[in-house]
């Protein structure tokens, strides 16, 4: 079994998706992991959409980079604004953040299964409650494609900054 820190490590924004199957199996594995993330006062205020085949056409009307053509399952994952904590001294809405803890366990789900994603932010939000006939409350954040990654196309190694400079001094 993998460590965390190996997960981590292994971790990379894919950009292009071979046509392989994914297992029913592996997708409910990494929902369930997801459904188990923490959140702000346990309220999940998280909802998620499974696009697959066809309706991914849908998905690529909301965001056309022309590597997304590849994608063949997708989720979007959404914040039910309805259902999320809300800091008493300032209002502050929690759904970002509890989304962004549920997308990375989405994501090191995915590496564990030997899968590939990307979290893609910079869709036409607006479009796709449209499209996707999402509710009142309900915002779609992000869309985390799935698959095998198409080895044919190595993906880019974007770095990250060394530990001195993200960690602040008092």
């Amino acid at each position: 079994m993998k460590s965390f820190l190996e997960l981590c490590k292994e971790r990379k924004s894919i950009r292009a998706y071979s046509d392989r199957p994914v297992k029913d199996e592996d997708i409910n594995y990494i929902l369930e992991c997801m459904r188990l993330a923490p959140s702000a006062v346990n309220y999940q205020p998280w909802r998620f959409m499974i696009v697959r085949g066809s309706d991914c056409l849908k998905l690529q009307q909301c965001y056309t980079n022309s590597w997304f053509k590849s994608v063949g399952n997708c989720i979007i994952a959404c914040c039910d604004h309805t259902k999320t904590w809300k800091r008493r001294y300032d209002g502050k809405d929690h759904g970002d953040i509890d989304l962004g803890i549920v997308t990375a366990y989405f994501l090191l789900a995915i590496v564990e299964r030997g899968l590939a994603s990307c979290c893609v932010c910079n869709f036409d939000a607006i479009l796709c409650k449209r499209l996707f006939c999402l509710g009142e409350g309900i915002e779609p954040v992000c869309f985390l494609p799935l698959g095998y990654q198409d080895d044919t196309i190595e993906p880019r190694d974007p770095g990250r900054l060394p530990m001195e400079d993200i960690l602040m001094q008092k």
